[in-house]
């Protein structure tokens, strides 16, 4: 049985994401290739890339056969890059939203939690709904079954109104114990 997904999972080595001018263009297509070899052979049912930027899809779309038919995002509440999202969508690249809750971060956002009491939901809820509503695949990521069900408590709708007041809260300075991840220390 082949795997389902495969992705390259940064454009650039950790320690230089964002932080550096080299996207590594020539390595990330070489890597693609690979997976687009291996998606040909019947390995992968479907391949992607992971924290890549408009340039970064770019490059692959521009020099390789098949187009990433992911790219897996840091997107929340207080941190949801729009224009990266709409790229992607306009490209037929699915938008898989990462860390819909900011690694616990939105429970401490007192604007989230009005938010979510308005509605009668978890903040977990709430922010999995907004990620829903900007047309992307929420991954929360818990082991807790209770948190499992509470995340997919998400049968109701967000106003528009109140979405746009969501994708104007205030962006999260700090990530806690998470920070050191160079999407949350400010790299994207």
């Amino acid at each position: 049985m082949p795997v389902i997904l495969m992705i390259i999972h940064s454009p650039q080595p950790w320690r230089e994401v964002n932080k550096s001018e080299d996207r590594f263009y020539e390595g990330n297509i070489e890597a693609w290739r690979a997976l687009e070899d291996a998606y040909k052979a019947g390995k992968l049912r479907a391949i992607g890339v992971s924290n890549f930027l408009e340039g970064d899809l770019d490059n692959i779309i521009e020099n390789c056969e098949i187009k990433p038919m992911v790219n897996q995002i840091l997107a929340h509440i207080s941190n949801t890059p729009f224009e990266l999202i709409e790229y992607c969508q306009a490209n037929d690249i699915v938008v898989e939203a990462y860390s819909p809750i900011a690694h616990g971060e939105a429970f401490k956002n007192e604007a989230i939690k009005a938010m979510a009491a308005k509605y009668g939901v978890s903040v977990a809820a709430l922010c999995v709904r907004y990620t829903l509503q900007l047309g992307t695949v929420s991954l929360p990521k818990t082991a807790n079954p209770d948190h499992m069900r509470d995340n997919a408590n998400v049968d109701f709708v967000i106003s528009d109104e109140d979405m746009e007041a969501l994708r104007n809260i205030e962006h999260i300075k700090d990530y806690g114990e998470h920070s050191f991840f160079p999407v949350y220390g400010g790299s994207f």
